[in-house]
C-alpha cells in the first residue's frame, strides 16, 4: 500500500496566482438590463384585477416599450408595436391570444389602441392611479 506522501507528490501544488491548470471561467458578454415597474402594479393591480398570463405578459411588454426604453413619445404614453403576428411570435403565443389580450387590456383601461400598431399605455395602469400620482400626458 502506497503512503499518502507518494500519492500527494504526483499532484501539482496550487498556489495563489497559479491558475493555469484551472479551467478558464467564462465571463458573460451580455449584462442584464432592468425595467422599472411601479409598485402599484404589484400592490393594487395584480391582487385586484384578474389578468390571464397572456394579458400580464402583453401588458409588461407594452409597458417596457413605452415607459422603460427610449421612446420619442414617452411624454404622450404612446409606443409603436409590431403587427399582431410579430407580437405573437415574440411572446410565443397564438395571434388570437394576442388579439384577445389586447381587447381585455383595453377593457380594463390599461391601454388604448390609437391605430393599428400604436398604443397609449397609462403610466400607473388606471386613470384613477394616474390622477392619484399626478401623471399628466402631453396631448
Amino acid at each position: 500500500m502506497e503512503d499518502i506522501r507518494s500519492i500527494l507528490s504526483m499532484y501539482k501544488s496550487r498556489q495563489k496566482g497559479d491558475d493555469s491548470s484551472l479551467p478558464a471561467r467564462e465571463v458573460p458578454t451580455d449584462t442584464p438590463t432592468l425595467s422599472e415597474i411601479p409598485d402599484v402594479f404589484f400592490d393594487e393591480i395584480l391582487p385586484h384585477v384578474k389578468l390571464s398570463r397572456s394579458e400580464t405578459v402583453l401588458l409588461m411588454l407594452l409597458y417596457r416599450q413605452v415607459w422603460c426604453r427610449a421612446n420619442l413619445y414617452r411624454g404622450h404614453g404612446i409606443g409603436p408595436l409590431n403587427a399582431y403576428h410579430e407580437l405573437a411570435r415574440l411572446l410565443n403565443m397564438s395571434q388570437d391570444d394576442v388579439i384577445h389580450a389586447v381587447r381585455s387590456l383595453e377593457g380594463h383601461g390599461f391601454i388604448t389602441t390609437i391605430r393599428a400598431g400604436q398604443y397609449f399605455v397609462r403610466k400607473f395602469f388606471t386613470e384613477e392611479n394616474d390622477a392619484k400620482y399626478g401623471q399628466h400626458y402631453e396631448f
